[in-house]
């Protein structure tokens, strides 16, 4: 079974994929590669000044989240190490897909270079991957409970229904916070035990985890004409969704899920228009940035390949030195 088991979240995302392609095509297909490369010759410069200000801002907090696990773990790091390694590992594992192995690879890889153990590097990817569900439910919350109606946007749910649904993940949040303030007994499930973090890191927290995720939807936002945006609260609540299911789905850089949800989330937009902004979010957050995390990962292993040869060399060297008086002294 186990070894079956390998192949399911890759069959997954395959599928997925291939759903969202046909969701594209069927809501797509009336509209000609003319009018997307207009829509995005269409974007202001301003805004794109703005979408690449908010880029700043996403992974900035997904720095701060390397931080505040590093911060839970008693390991102080130098800020640029530790931004260089999470814009490695985001940029990386957006575009891989399955983040949270393929960023444990590539923290291990980094962090472990620098003194952390595997099972340290375990717990960092751990609460770096709940900071974000935090995030996600915060502004989920926050945003039925201000949009509730935004919920029609992609199911047929009453809006009391989504109203309650948002007091329930506020509710979540606060008993989480209030779990930390109280230092409650930590929750055990089998041989593991869920601590709940000092209060000074939840807080840190409260401002990081939905920070990413008003950076990464403001890119959005920007890339959308004036004249039909919404207006950022509902493009930070269908981003948040859309974003969750694509990482849910498994495709690598939730390739066609993200922009399917998406784009049936903004009917009053013309679809061209959320095309373009979609593709100007992946050029910026996603594509931009794994060119740049490729140059750093082969200039990381360069420099880790070129230590291990220089220690090998002077090892090599002292056995050579600690060897030739008892070459000697046998001629």
């Amino acid at each position: 079974m186990r070894k079956y088991a390998d192949y399911i979240w890759p069959v997954v995302g395959l599928c997925a994929v291939v759903f969202a392609g046909w969701l594209l095509y069927r809501e797509l297909s009336g509209i000609s590669l003319a009018e997307i490369s207009g829509a995005i010759r269409a974007i202001p410069l301003k805004n794109w000044v703005g979408a690449i200000c908010a880029t700043i801002v996403a992974y900035g907090a997904l720095a701060w989240y390397d931080r505040i696990a590093l911060l839970h773990l008693g390991k102080h790091l130098p800020w640029p190490a530790i931004s260089l390694v999470s814009f490695t590992t985001y940029a990386l594992s957006h575009n891989i897909g399955a983040s949270v192995f393929s960023g444990a690879m590539v923290r291990l890889r980094a962090y472990g270079a620098m003194g952390l153990s595997l099972a340290e590097v375990g717990v960092l990817v751990a609460l770096c991957s709940f900071t974000f569900g935090f995030g996600a439910v915060l502004l989920g919350g926050l945003v039925l409970v201000g949009e509730p109606d935004i919920i029609q946007r992609l199911f047929n749910i009453p809006q009391n229904w989504a109203f309650g649904t948002g007091v329930v993940l506020l509710l979540l949040v606060a008993l989480y916070v209030y779990g930390s303030w109280k230092e409650f007994r930590p929750w055990r499930i089998g041989n593991f035990s869920i601590v709940y973090p000092r209060m000074p890191i939840v807080v840190r927290q409260l401002f990081a985890a939905p920070l990413e995720l008003i950076g990464a939807a403001g890119i959005i936002y920007f890339a959308l004409p004036d004249v039909y945006n919404p207006g950022f609260f509902i493009v930070l609540g269908v981003f948040v969704a859309s974003f969750c299911v694509a990482l849910a789905s498994n495709a690598p850089g939730g390739i066609g899920v993200l922009e399917a949800v998406f784009i049936m989330a903004m009917p009053g937009v013309p679809k061209a228009d959320v095309l373009a902004a979609l593709l100007v979010f992946r050029l910026l957050y996603l594509l931009i940035p794994l060119a740049f995390s490729l140059v750093v990962v082969v200039l990381f292993e360069r420099s880790r390949l070129s230590k291990v040869m220089q220690e090998r060399l002077a090892e090599a060297g002292k056995e050579r030195q600690g060897g030739s008086p008892h070459d000697g002294a046998a001629g």
